[in-house]
């Protein structure tokens, strides 16, 4: 059987660590970590967690292909014009990355009535799994790599393509290029292809035996049996959230671990240097040697190719066995270039309805856009153009395209998801809701910084734009239901476990980028039919 937590969901209450106490375990106050497929001899306690579950977090689907218990995608009952009934029975779908958001689509698109054809293509060989387990789970021991696959959350029945990548998009003759030299006919598609993880950027020092990245089912499996050899040291650089949840497992699993990095405090990219400064404290707390402010300029390797060490900035050298390369992600987007959209290194612009805008700014039909790749204008924020990276964001992206691939204009949906994201780190719970990067003030306003369980409020030009709780999801709902709201900044303060004053300061979160100034356009021709831009790479 296989389950997975939606912890975006997930408040806490613990009622799976007491009713399946071998599949679901508590570290800290909230931190929930679990085993994503559990024995079979585990399936009576796992359901009756699930079914305990008051906010109904828990997805589980059956050892022989049983159905999970919950159905998160929408059934959808309207009437519809001839040509979209036509196209919901005969129309061809391709949905491009089998990722989390490409499966849930393909599993919305059969729940809305979708049974025409359906192709799934993923350059990866395995089937969808749950990225978020890689940097805790995996890593940490408690489940293989190969046990993250996806629950299904209903059927898909498409034509499965996987381990053969898509290198082109040929949007006149209406079909996906492969690798292989194979080209799938659609009607419409759906581009889902994610992120992959940013390499060290020269090469040499790159290929050094024990330098490594995390995002891939791969890319956890190989870390893992580096971790299991017991490195003197590990470095990691970056301090955001996939380094912060690398180096928390190093000191559960009692592995001396530096992390290093330019920003002023870990996480403070997204958070703010206020926030950030909590965290900072935490990782020191638990040990690890944490180098803000400064840079690696230098991988150093033995005469047998093996890392043997890091030059920092400073000029000082820090000797490690491993090293984890967690500076970010890349959009993959290169195989779309020449194909006519309106994409770079910031992702797919697409509308709000998730259809993808072309090179001149127009909206298109036949290409939707989902998940990691996905950058949209939100109404909630300003219409913003924001690439949310998060597992909820794909879910609701891939519920929503999938809804209006299969729609006339009058019948489909706006993305209007509050974003949200968490991650477990040294014990902690920590979850934010809204945008906390667009903040220009910010406040404590429930527990205590000391205790290290409280939330932050983010405030923009006098509204609440996001919250951000540390070991108290609870209150999260609260603040959400606020940002929906459009509730003043500061809101109104409610008790805190300290009763020290809390009042607005500046996040200290680092200059906003404009993806929209790096998108370069040549236009040709005069008379207005004939005008076109075509987007170049500078």
């Amino acid at each position: 059987m296989r389950v997975v937590v939606d912890l975006t969901r997930c408040q806490g209450y613990a009622q799976c660590a007491f009713l399946a106490p071998d599949v679901f375990e508590i570290r800290g106050d909230e931190a929930l970590l679990y085993d994503p497929e559990p024995d079979d001899g585990q399936r009576r306690n796992v359901l009756r967690a699930a079914a305990a579950c008051p906010v109904q977090a828990l997805l589980v689907e059956g050892a022989d292909g049983d159905r999970p218990q919950r159905v998160t995608v929408p059934s959808i009952d309207r009437p519809e014009s001839a040509a979209v009934e036509d196209f919901r029975r005969h129309g061809r779908i391709v949905v491009v990355g089998c990722s989390l958001a490409g499966l849930r689509a393909a599993e919305a698109l059969r729940a809305g009535g979708f049974t025409g054809s359906l192709t799934m293509i993923g350059d990866e060989p395995y089937e969808p799994y749950d990225r978020p387990p890689l940097s805790k789970q995996v890593l940490s021991g408690k489940a293989g790599a190969d046990r993250t696959r996806l629950p299904r959350c209903g059927e898909t029945d498409a034509q499965w393509r996987l381990g053969i990548a898509a290198t082109g998009l040929d949007l006149a003759g209406r079909a996906v290029e492969l690798a292989d030299g194979d080209r799938v006919p659609f009607d419409k598609v759906l581009i889902s292809t994610g992120v992959r993880a940013r390499v060290w950027p020269e090469p040499e020092e790159a290929a050094l035996d024990g330098v490594c990245v995390l995002h891939s089912r791969d890319d956890a499996a190989e870390l893992r049996r580096r971790l299991e050899a017991r490195p003197r040291r590990v470095l990691v650089i970056g301090a955001g959230f996939t380094g912060s949840e690398v180096a928390s497992v190093c000191r559960d699993l009692d592995l001396a671990v530096t992390v290093v990095a330019p920003s002023p405090a870990p996480l403070s990219g997204v958070l703010g240097t206020v926030i950030g400064d909590v965290a900072a404290q935490i990782q020191r707390d638990h040990g690890v040697d944490l180098r803000c402010g400064t840079s690696v300029v230098e991988l150093e390797g033995d005469d047998r190719g093996r890392l043997r060490a890091a030059r920092l900035s400073t000029g000082e050298v820090v000797e490690a066995d491993v090293a984890v390369v967690a500076i970010g992600g890349l959009r993959n987007v290169d195989w779309l270039e020449g194909a006519g959209l309106a994409c770079n290194k910031w992702g797919i612009a697409c509308d709000a309805g998730c259809r993808a805008f072309d090179a001149n700014g127009l909206v298109t039909d036949r290409v939707f856009v989902a998940g990691d790749v996905a950058r949209a204008p939100h109404p909630m924020f300003g219409y913003q153009f924001l690439a949310l990276e998060h597992w909820s964001s794909a879910v609701a992206e891939a519920e929503i395209a999938a809804h209006n691939m299969i729609s006339d204009e009058t019948h489909r949906w706006p993305n209007l998801h509050v974003p949200s994201f968490w991650s477990i780190q040294f014990d902690h719970d920590i979850r934010s809701v809204g945008v906390p990067p667009m903040a220009d003030q910010v406040m404590v306003v429930d527990g205590s910084v000391e205790e290290r369980r409280f939330v932050a409020a983010y405030g923009y030009k006098g509204r609440l734009v996001a919250a951000v709780a540390f070991d108290a999801a609870k209150w999260l709902d609260f603040y959400r239901e606020g940002i929906e709201a459009a509730a003043p900044f500061p809101p109104q303060r409610r008790a805190t476990a300290t009763g020290d004053p809390a009042v607005p300061v500046t996040p200290g979160l680092p200059p906003q980028q404009f993806p929209a100034r790096d998108a370069t356009v040549v236009v040709t021709g005069h008379d207005p039919s004939e005008r076109r831009a075509t987007l170049i790479d500078r």
